[in-house]
């Protein structure tokens, strides 16, 4: 099973998916969120590419585990889009995915500027990552 997972953001999507046999999570790309909720070629084209068999988006909870105002703009992007695609969507915990990325862009040697465009990405894998382990259980 291949998934697809989405970051979104105000302003980016960072993408990642997993390998056909669900084990490994890989960054793909960032788009900009209203062209991912839109539907636009460059979305449905990752699609195309990929053929996930289910999207998973991440959630941003509070750190004490509770959905916010931010959660639900959120739940509700990500239901919009699962619906306009028809693929099944699943949410996980995005909590400190986006720190956990920098992290590691920033060891790698990327400043500031360079890691901009990629961190949601990143971010993307790692909390795929997180849903792929949990998964294997």
């Amino acid at each position: 099973m291949r998934a697809l997972a989405l970051d979104i953001g105000e302003v980016r999507c960072g993408i990642a998916v997993s390998d056909a046999t669900g084990m490994v999570a890989s960054p793909v790309c960032v788009l900009p969120t209203n062209e991912v909720i839109a539907n636009a070629r460059t979305w449905r084209r990752v699609l195309e590419d990929h053929e996930p068999d289910v999207l998973v988006c991440g959630c941003p909870r509070t750190l004490a585990g509770e959905l916010g105002p931010q959660a639900e703009r959120i739940m509700h992007i990500a239901h919009n889009i699962s619906n306009t695609c028809g693929i099944p969507l699943e949410f996980v915990d995005e909590r400190l995915s986006s720190r956990e990325a920098k992290r590691i862009l920033w060891e790698q040697g990327l400043s500031e500027k360079r890691m901009r465009g990629k961190v949601d990405m990143v971010a993307a894998s790692l909390f795929l990552q997180t849903w792929l382990d949990a998964r294997k259980k």
